[in-house]
């Protein structure tokens, strides 16, 4: 069941994107209780992105063991300082079953595929969860995640750091005080994708002794190993990835849905380059409706990715500072930030002028791990971007554009209807294999309810 969250709930939630420092009940280890004890950490992914993920965790606590589907990566990651008494595994699966009583918390860094059953399991265990963005593969899985922290009442965490940035919590306190006058339109754009997409699959090739292709696949269809995905291409492909929306949109549409509640849109539409529904495509510009945050119509809000931009002229005269940002549409100031973070940014006025941005109260972050650190040992009541009430949603938003870009294989697609209360599209419901899919191995079994 929904939890309906109205904009008064929502802004007691993100007003400070932090809020203030709680003292909590959240983990205790049952064979040490001192509070001067170490967190003990596993983290599943230690390559690319996981490699600065594991890093904070072993910056923060003990790294007690490390998982990981290429041996070079995990053999290269166990000489580091801080990793040398790490168990080394290349299954999640067997690092629970083998170190369950030995790990508080969990870091996962994985394709996104893998994302909702590792954390789903982790978070079962009675774990705390950190995941990468976007949380979760399909939009089913963004909300039983959701589910799940609420029932196990984990820490949690997704790795969207720029949540913790002063000019994100800035930029949203600003304009959760109506400071830019009535929102108009919101238009999203990244450089993204940077890798090769929107074509045939790579040619199948041996499996290289150093790679563990079915500990890779995991909850995937089967398919032959290929050069093409590990360890970076696999975001083009559906089966493993989200494409240039999911790698950039927890990101960069993060400022605008915390100072707007940018959730559960009422539809979505894409037009695209086409693709054959195995790799996404080469570009795409997605049309979300939102009901208005202030309870006046709706609100388009665009996304633009592969090339594509919005209309420059949005800016009054000024140009674009790079090829990815957030234009927001007032009534009386427009709000630009050429980041993908959400930091810096500017407010421009009708003669596209800088106007300086009024004094804005809001919570500093100690850093984006260390909130959720601090929601382990205690020290706050839980980290802002936590899977129930940032995290989650915000994936949920995301996905939805995917479920429209799955619609426009051909280049442009129906203009779809969401039931968020129901998680289906009402006037199109062949697309909801995209909502959930389905699972090899019994990877689903602790995302089942």
């Amino acid at each position: 069941m929904l939890k309906h969250t109205n904009r008064r709930d929502f802004m007691a939630t993100t007003a400070s994107l932090g809020a203030a420092v709680w003292v909590g009940n959240n983990i205790v280890r049952a064979d040490d209780k001192s509070p001067n004890s170490k967190v003990r950490y596993a983290c599943i992914g230690v390559g690319g992105k996981g490699g600065s993920d594991s890093a904070d965790a072993a910056s923060h606590g003990e790294v007690v063991a490390i998982c990981d589907i290429d041996d070079r990566t995990l053999q290269k990651t166990s000489k580091r300082p801080g990793f040398e008494n790490a168990q080394k595994f290349s299954d999640y699966r067997e690092m629970f079953d083998k170190m369950a009583d030995k790990i508080d918390a969990v870091t996962v860094s994985t394709p996104d595929h893998m994302h909702a059953p590792a954390s789903a399991q982790a978070m079962k265990m009675g774990k705390a969860c950190f995941t990468q963005k976007p949380l979760t593969h399909t939009v089913w899985e963004a909300r039983r995640l959701q589910q799940i922290a609420d029932e196990t009442k984990v820490p949690t965490q997704m790795g969207n750091q720029g949540t913790a940035l002063d000019g994100h919590r800035r930029g949203a306190a600003l304009l959760q005080g109506g400071h830019i006058g009535h929102v108009k339109e919101v238009h999203v754009f990244t450089n993204r994708p940077i890798w090769p997409q929107g074509g045939p699959r790579p040619k199948p090739a041996d499996v290289p002794p150093f790679v563990h292709w079915e500990e890779w696949l995991g909850p995937a269809p089967e398919r032959p190993y290929a050069p093409g995905y590990h360890p970076f291409a696999w975001r083009g492909y559906w089966d493993f990835g989200t494409g240039a929306l999911g790698d950039m949109a927890c990101h960069i549409f993060n400022l605008p849905f915390a100072g707007l509640n940018l959730r559960n849109p009422k539809s979505i539409q894409a037009t695209c380059t086409g693709h054959n529904r195995d790799s996404y495509p080469q570009s795409s510009k997605i049309a979300f409706e939102f009901a208005h945050p202030a309870g006046q119509g709706d609100l388009p809000v665009w996304w633009y990715d592969g090339g594509n931009l919005p209309d420059e002229k949005l800016l009054n005269g000024l140009k674009f500072r790079a090829k990815g940002g957030v234009i927001i549409v007032g009534e009386n100031l427009t709000f630009y930030s050429s980041s993908d973070y959400g930091e810096p940014w500017i407010l421009i006025d009708k003669n596209g002028k800088e106007v300086p941005p009024p004094q804005l109260e809001f919570e500093k972050s100690p850093g984006h791990f260390t909130e959720f650190h601090q929601a382990i040992t205690g020290e706050r009541k839980q980290a802002a971007s936590n899977f129930s009430h940032y995290a989650g949603p915000l994936t949920e938003t995301i996905l939805l554009g995917n479920l429209a870009v799955w619609d426009a294989a051909s280049g442009e697609g129906r203009k779809i209807l969401w039931d968020a209360e129901k998680m289906v599209a009402t006037n199109a419901p062949d697309v909801q294999k995209i909502v959930h899919k389905d699972y090899r191995g019994g990877y689903d079994k602790y995302l089942k309810g």
